[in-house]
């Protein structure tokens, strides 16, 4: 049996910051990914935004590490030529029953560190976006959008530099615990077994499913998977918008919000459609036209110029949840040997959105639980 000093099970966004982190601490470091490349997940289905760290739950791993990542990501964009931009976002209301959440939004986020919001009159905010209609906005100046998969292939690169290894068509099938770290049987194309002193649960949605195949593991510390499928609708015209545009919060999810990718092209979405899968691998992603139907009276209330029909289906994701649909809020968990017994083992459940933005902090908050200095 090969040996080598941390095996991590996922090559997702935070799969591979992880891996980074950990291969250029001087650990020996394999990836192993069930898929044929990486993010071609959750990694690869999201809306590629840089979130400011402004609506989770203050002291929450997801405040904390988003607002850490999110400068640590900018700082790596810049280093490494990674196409990103700083467009900033708007957080509308179009209710005037709706002015007190923007004051309440904006107390929240300065609870997590969130320094820069601006609270906008409906006329301020018009004068920065003729198109939008609103009674009042929050500005956001430090959100912003990044290419993530050239973000990935940066990663993957700084991997194999520092001397890891990625092995794709690779599922880990099963681990077991052993006096000196754990032995994993990976399988695919080419079987391999290998063993490890420090093993990397990062598999996204199917987190559970890998701890669950983990000889030794504490069933009881095994969160439940519910998943959230966010549909996104793309513009037939060009959105005569320069910014993010969301507006205030709904449960769930942050409701139906118009965003644009680095070539200026507006998409819509996600919304909230909670679904039933046996596993990850089952998953149906194609978006149903008739979910339109819907978007086009949310959207209609910040752009009432929507032009009827301009609307198509674009892509899907979904959200690896932890919690049911009648909580729907929930943390990222980073458990370590101290919650379930398991030396050299760390699971990461539930990381949703804002992972992208917290993948690096979330690298450093892995390290530093399997004792690597900071």
């Amino acid at each position: 049996m090969d040996r080598v000093e941390c095996v991590v099970a996922g090559a997702g966004v935070v799969g591979l910051a992880t891996a980074r982190r950990l291969a250029q601490a001087g650990l020996e470091v394999v990836v192993v990914e069930a898929a044929g490349d990486i993010g071609t997940g959750t990694s690869s289905r999201n809306s590629e935004v840089i979130h400011a760290g402004i609506y989770y739950p203050a002291g929450s791993l997801m405040a904390r590490l988003c607002v850490a990542g999110k400068k640590a990501l900018y700082t790596y964009c810049d280093q490494r030529g990674i196409s990103y931009r700083r467009c900033g976002k708007l957080i509308v209301a179009t209710a005037d029953d709706e002015r007190n959440k923007l004051t309440a939004i904006k107390t929240h986020a300065e609870a997590n560190g969130v320094d820069d919001m601006k609270v906008l009159t409906g006329a301020e905010a018009s004068a920065l976006e003729p198109a939008l209609t609103c009674v009042g906005a929050l500005l956001s100046p430090s959100t912003g959008i990044v290419d993530s998969h050239g973000y990935m292939l940066s990663l993957r690169g700084d991997i194999e530099e520092a001397g890891g290894a990625l092995a794709f068509h690779a599922p880990l099938l099963r681990a077991k615990a052993v006096s000196d770290g754990f032995e994993v049987e990976i399988g695919g194309d080419a079987p391999m077994a290998l063993h490890c002193r420090t093993l990397i649960n990062s598999g996204g949605l199917s987190a559970p499913a890998v701890a669950r195949a983990i000889e030794g593991m504490p069933p009881d510390r095994i969160p439940t998977s519910y998943y959230a499928k966010g549909n996104y609708f793309s513009c037939a015209t060009r959105a005569p918008f320069s910014r993010l545009i969301y507006p205030v919060p709904e449960a769930g999810g942050l409701g139906v919000h118009l965003t644009i990718d680095l070539g200026g092209q507006a998409k819509f979405g996600p919304d909230v459609e909670w679904i039933e899968s046996p596993d990850a691998a089952s998953l149906d992603y194609a978006v149903d036209p008739a979910r339109a139907d819907r978007f086009y009276p949310a959207i209609r209330r910040y752009w009432p110029a929507l032009p009827d029909g301009a609307l198509t289906p674009s892509y899907s994701g979904v959200r690896p949840k932890i919690v049911p649909p009648a909580i729907a809020r929930q943390d990222f968990v980073i458990q370590g040997p101290q919650d379930h017994g398991l030396s050299g083992l760390i699971n990461l459940f539930g990381i949703e959105s804002p992972g992208l933005t917290s993948s690096l902090a979330i690298a450093d908050e892995v390290a530093r639980t399997a004792g690597l200095p900071a």
